[in-house]
């Protein structure tokens, strides 16, 4: 069942790509729905279960929630160090705009092209990382593998959305952005194919949902909101963020 619901986010990865260049003024509301959708998966199941999966507490504090904490700084640590933020358009097309303007660099073109690479490599690692998270969850249960699927499936779209945008951003050609997109697609299936060789332990499970908590509260406050707000800092974009979370109250009060 993980690997069938990876194919899903297989889909919705290359179908973000494909769009990126048609989707125009609405690409705003569809992030903000993404992003709704992200929140609501870690307040209304991912922590519940994970609190419930691992009950022990460290120094007075849930150990889940600790991971928590662990899996938001992680994340931010990671990017931070890097210097690539790779939700925010502005920030890219102002980067090329200064090699455009100020003076020209030993080879023309291919820093920004490596840089472009890198981060859009980025993205395909963490799809893997995706796919993982769904075989984990269906671990913990079919509710919480449903609501973390929908979480993926749609963060996935703005995945490769980012992933072919950046990598042609950058200068890099068509056929290069359609060959990372595909390995975008690709990834969330084969980490999610990683989870059928074990089955993880209740408790470790509990830790890890915790922590994929915490990443997922990241990128959908640092990455998919400020995105999505950027470009159209309007009230519809807020509407489908509160109806992305709305969705998902909805979702698991059915699935459970």
């Amino acid at each position: 069942m993980a690997v069938l619901v990876a194919l899903g986010a297989f889909v919705m990865t290359l179908i973000g790509g494909l769009v990126a260049q048609h989707i125009g003024d609405r690409r705003h509301l569809v992030l903000g729905l993404a992003a709704g959708l992200m929140l609501g998966v870690v307040g209304f199941d991912l922590l519940p279960e994970a609190l419930d999966l691992q009950p022990d507490d460290v120094h007075g504090v849930p150990a889940a929630l600790l991971m928590f904490v662990a899996g938001f700084l992680a994340l931010h640590i990671v990017e931070r160090s890097v210097a690539i933020h790779r939700a925010h358009e502005g920030e890219y097309a102002a980067h090329t705009h200064t090699h455009a303007h100020g003076p020209a660099p030993a080879a023309p073109g291919e820093p920004v092209k490596g840089i472009g690479l890198t981060a859009a490599s980025a993205l395909v690692g963490h799809s893997v990382m995706d796919g993982f998270a769904i075989g984990a969850a269906f671990q913990a249960g079919g509710t919480v593998g449903l609501v973390v699927a929908i979480a993926v499936v749609a963060h996935d779209f703005a995945d490769g959305f980012n992933t072919y945008t950046i990598t042609r951003m950058y200068g890099n050609g068509r056929g290069r952005a359609l060959v990372l997109l595909g390995c975008d697609a690709i990834a969330p299936v084969i980490g999610a194919a990683i989870t059928l060789a074990f089955t993880i332990p209740p408790g470790a499970l509990g830790l890890y949902l915790g922590f994929f908590a915490g990443f997922l509260l990241y990128l959908a406050t640092s990455d998919i909101l400020p995105e999505a707000h950027s470009p159209h800092p309007s009230r519809s974009t807020l509407l489908c963020t509160v109806a992305g979370c709305a969705v998902m109250w909805l979702v698991i009060g059915l699935a459970d």
